[in-house]
């Protein structure tokens, strides 16, 4: 079946049984709801076993599973009214970044993401959510239109990493992620970034240093993708199962390590199982900490926001007694 990890395949053949003994019982008239309804129970608990139990790489695939929503899908379903803002006014329009002014239920918000594609096509004209120095910049423009007019920003990350070709890195790709980096710590309206799928390197805290930063079950967060990382510590882009478990990049590390400050749940099964129920998920997580981020002074949110990032990559080791 396409799109169907390799983890996923004792359900699948599972369903496929179920779906064969129906058939059969009503080709031949006659009732299996008992053995229909034991079917729908093993194929719960395998379920329920599998993806209680997946390790960093397995969950590294379901954040790039070709069905999960991206950033249109859950402004889609986790926003209304959205009215798309382009370009940086400084070079062209980058559709690997997507903008503009919504509704959180009742409050107005400037939503920003980055943006993959569902087929060939569309992956080239998003350019494989890998965006250009343009749309950071056009990322930053929104910003600063939402510092202006008081409103919340909210940020969805789902990018492996920004674009390194020749003409991102002569239009400056690096100097256009740290000014953004620095300006975004200096935003005095409340911000919030959510990790729906992959955040790779800069290209994801180009748009990442915010008040809190929340992260899907089955996305991840990493200075580096597992496949990079295993062709420079172990020479072998096959070790990426190895570099995944090591680099500590699944949302529960992370929030052990609090790199992010709360985990939203997915249906069992991953975000593309169930769109719908995962942007009303979102949506649930994102008024609830925009509640507390509006009860703070700007002045308050400022100071919170400098100390949570300067805290991070701060380590004591402990000694190993001597044996």
């Amino acid at each position: 079946m396409k799109n169907l990890l390799d983890f996923e395949k004792p359900i699948f053949e599972l369903q496929a049984k179920l779906e064969e003994l129906k058939k059969q019982s009503r080709s031949l008239g006659v009732s299996s709801e008992e053995e229909i309804k034991k079917f729908e129970e093993k194929i719960a608990e395998t379920q329920k076993q599998i993806f209680s139990n997946l390790t960093p790489w397995q969950k590294v695939q379901l954040a790039r599973h070709p069905k999960r929503p991206f950033t249109l899908d859950y402004i889609r379903n986790t926003f209304s009214g959205f009215n798309e803002l382009h370009g940086d006014r400084l070079y062209a329009e980058d559709r690997a970044v997507v903008g503009g002014f919504a509704y959180l239920e009742d409050k107005k918000v400037m939503v920003i993401g980055t943006q993959k594609g569902r087929d060939t096509k569309e992956n080239i004209l998003r350019n494989f959510g890998s965006a250009h120095p343009e749309g950071y910049r056009k990322a930053l423009r929104l910003m600063k239109m939402a510092d202006k007019f008081g409103l919340p920003i909210v940020t969805l990350i789902d990018t492996a990493g920004a674009y390194p070709g020749i003409g991102a890195e002569e239009r400056h790709i690096a100097e256009a992620i740290a000014v953004n980096l620095r300006e975004m710590m200096l935003l005095e309206v409340p911000t919030i970034a959510v990790v729906i799928g992959e955040g790779g390197s800069g290209g994801a805290l180009g748009i990442g240093v915010t008040d809190r930063v929340l992260i899907l079950e089955n996305a991840y967060y990493s200075v580096i993708s597992p496949e990079g990382c295993a062709a420079i510590l172990w020479k072998d882009r096959a070790a990426a199962p190895k570099a995944a478990e090591a680099l500590k990049i699944t949302a529960k590390h992370l929030l052990e390590l609090k790199l992010v400050d709360e985990i939203i749940p997915e249906p069992l099964g991953g975000a593309h199982n169930d769109s719908k129920m995962t942007g009303a998920t979102l949506k649930t997580h994102l008024l609830k900490q925009l509640d507390q981020l509006e009860s703070l002074t700007s002045a308050e949110r400022l100071k919170q926001r400098y100390a949570r990032f300067r805290a991070h990559g701060h380590f004591i080791e402990k000694q190993i007694p001597a044996a």
